[in-house]
């Protein structure tokens, strides 16, 4: 069955129609709620949650549309609401980033820490960023979602995504001594 003929079937109340639906998007939605609220475990609440209002809005859901970016959008709108009511700040955690890819050769000592170094460089130069700036970067390129599901995530149009990624990625230049 493809994705219209599933959503069709969940919105008649299957629920295993449903569970076909969200299951090929769940990791990128756990990965989106844990951007946001910097903590798995209300990462995981989060969508657990996210998936029960989806549940429930499901009968407004646009026939023909995509799927992914109108559940991220719900993921990432309960994970706010979640981080909000919570009071944390979202910390951002980048892992593995600089280390070799499977397959390389190890780094040698000095290179390994070097890299370490600049990912602890980077991640506090994204910590003083603003939110909405740590969390546009993110979910484009740390999710690697596309612009047009990264606008469903933010709620925005696809061209606010372009300028606010533009905006953010200067501000991150100059944070990490780039900039002009």
């Amino acid at each position: 069955m493809d994705e219209v003929a599933l959503v069709a079937a969940a919105q008649r109340g299957g629920e295993d129609a449903f569970a076909a639906v969200v299951r090929p998007h769940l990791e990128i939605a756990f990965r989106l709620a844990y951007v946001i609220t910097g903590n798995a475990a209300e990462a995981e609440d989060a969508v657990q949650d996210a998936l029960v209002k989806a549940w429930r809005a499901l009968g407004r859901f646009r026939a023909g549309e995509p799927v992914r970016p109108w559940l991220l959008r719900i993921v990432a709108n309960e994970a706010r609401n979640r981080r909000r009511s919570a009071g944390r700040q979202a910390a951002l955690a980048l892992q593995a980033a600089g280390e070799a890819a499977s397959g390389d050769a190890a780094p040698s000592p000095e290179a390994a820490l070097l890299g370490e170094e600049r990912r602890e460089e980077l991640v506090a130069a994204l910590n003083r960023l603003s939110e909405a700036d740590r969390e546009t970067i993110a979910l484009r390129y740390f999710l690697d979602l596309s612009e047009a599901e990264t606008a469903a995530a933010l709620g925005v149009r696809p061209g606010t995504v372009k300028s606010r990624l533009s905006r953010a990625l200067e501000r991150l230049r100059v944070e990490l001594g780039e900039g002009v």
